[in-house]
């Protein structure tokens, strides 16, 4: 299966199976595209019909190109077959074990954010903190759980985890000292609003955080829309200083700002280089997955001004990177040489097998965004899985097991997709979320172009010899 798109002035071809990406001419990108589909003679016909002003497009020069198709198809680069069919019929047979909770510190918020999933917070329930003992619990099942992986994750999460602060450092004190007896290496990564960011957070976020992850959704009018106190007030003003003095005491440790882009700010593409002029580096902006009747939900008629801008993007990275001040673009970060192993690929997440979310009570489910649907719950840490159930259908997906996905060029990019938006647009793990995914294909066209753009001459290998 190959994928083939232009971008500006690059034609780009992409073997889906091998991870090969070609930047060719027009000619080889013409031929490449038809030469499954259509016989070589119409092939050719086409080729010099359509280049008859061209002197150096002629029958020896096609003849050539075929050459050189047909060399890097027997090196497995070009129109590879797909090996990894029965990989993925072996994951359904796999055991998993867990390696990833996200602990629930806190069903509580200090923001009001009517876009928010979590229905501020309290997940379309009570409000909660998590005590040191459910938390203490929740430590040793994943170390119970974990079986053959020496690291883990832990997520502290929310609402808004500073509200429970006191008992997240508890947390990572206890986890710190049964870490080496169990054999465990354990990383935490914090999400947070930052109304509650003090110097103590900070130090401690810088000892003993591997990530953290923090929200803001751009210009202060953008930001101040949704991401508003209970009193209605915006945020911007509060935080953005909290976070630049966050992000400069932190030096070269990992962080990210996550922000929310809605129908009310599809040229987002401004807010994501306004928090990079702000001095952030580490930038993700994602779009909002919420009710299709939601005033803030994305429609069709937005669709291709979100292409367009992740298109802008990607043109604003290449320029900015080339001037020496580049920043990361979360979903444009692909590495073309030593990405995620192929069963990561495949299954994806891991969530409701390798991953986990708990609530304040200590109760399992497979992930943060199914905390809301008390169907999904699939136990609790004290007493383990109960339901069997939804566990194995959690199992079962992947990007080979949706039908939707079978012949589409961007499964081994996206995993088959988010169960969850999956969940929430159709109401099944098994279906896809087809706004999402459209978008999705277009971030990878673009995280193609901008890492091609980075690469040097030597970087690109070089197409076979001409005999």
């Amino acid at each position: 299966m190959i994928h083939c798109y232009k971008f500006d002035d690059k034609n780009i071809v992409l073997d889906v199976f091998s991870g090969s990406i070609h930047l060719v001419d027009e000619v080889a990108y013409d031929i490449i595209e038809r030469y499954e589909s259509t016989p070589k003679d119409e092939i050719k016909k086409f080729i010099l019909e359509k280049y008859a002003d061209k002197e150096d497009v002629n029958e020896d020069e096609i003849e050539e190109c075929f050459a050189d198709i047909e060399a890097l198809k027997a090196q497995g680069k070009l129109f590879a077959p797909d090996k990894y069919e029965n990989i993925a019929i072996d994951l359904k047979k796999r055991k998993y074990t867990l390696k990833a909770i996200c602990l629930h510190v806190a069903h509580t918020c200090n923001l009001n954010c009517s876009y928010c999933f979590a229905a501020q917070g309290k997940f379309n329930g009570d409000c909660g903190i998590m005590s040191f003992e459910t938390g203490k619990r929740a430590i040793d099942f994943l170390i119970e759980n974990s079986g053959y992986h020496k690291n883990l994750d832990i997520d502290f999460f929310g609402g808004e985890p500073l509200m429970n602060w006191e008992v997240v450092k508890q947390l990572v004190k206890y986890a710190r000292s049964i870490e080496k007896d169990a054999g465990k290496n354990i990383r935490f990564t914090l999400t947070t609003n930052g109304i509650g960011i003090t110097d103590d957070v900070i130090d401690f976020c810088n000892d003993e955080m591997h990530n953290v992850v923090l929200s803001l959704d751009g210009r202060k009018e953008v930001n101040d829309r949704f991401r508003v106190d209970l009193a209605g007030n915006g945020s911007y003003d509060r935080i953005v200083p909290k976070f630049q003095e966050f992000v400069r005491r932190r030096g070269n440790k990992s962080y990210y700002m996550r922000g929310t882009f809605t129908h009310f700010n599809t040229d987002f593409v401004n807010d994501i280089l306004h928090m990079a002029d702000l001095g952030f580096k580490e930038l993700s902006m994602e779009p909002v997955v919420t009710s299709p009747d939601s005033p803030s939900a994305l429609t069709e008629e937005d669709f291709p001004v979100l292409c367009a801008e992740y298109e802008r993007l990607a043109r604003e990275m290449m320029k900015r990177n080339k001037e020496g001040n580049g920043f990361t673009f979360y979903h444009y970060m692909l590495d073309l040489t030593c990405g995620p192993c192929i069963y990561k690929r495949i299954s994806g997440c891991g969530a409701g097998t390798e991953y986990m979310a708990v609530t304040p009570w200590g109760d399992l489910y497979p992930c943060h965004q199914f905390v809301s649907h008390p169907e999904c719950k699939i136990g609790d840490i004290w007493e383990g899985i109960k339901n069997q159930e939804i566990v194995h259908e959690f199992a079962q997906v992947n990007a080979y097991s949706r039908e939707a996905c079978k012949d589409c060029w961007a499964k081994l990019y996206c995993s088959g997709g988010c169960a969850a938006n999956s969940f929430h647009a159709d109401g099944s793990i098994t279906g896809i979320y087809d706004y999402g995914c459209r978008l999705f294909k277009k971030r990878i066209e673009c995280a193609l172009a901008v890492r091609l753009d980075n690469l040097s001459e030597e970087d690109i290998a070089p197409a076979p010899e001409k005999k």
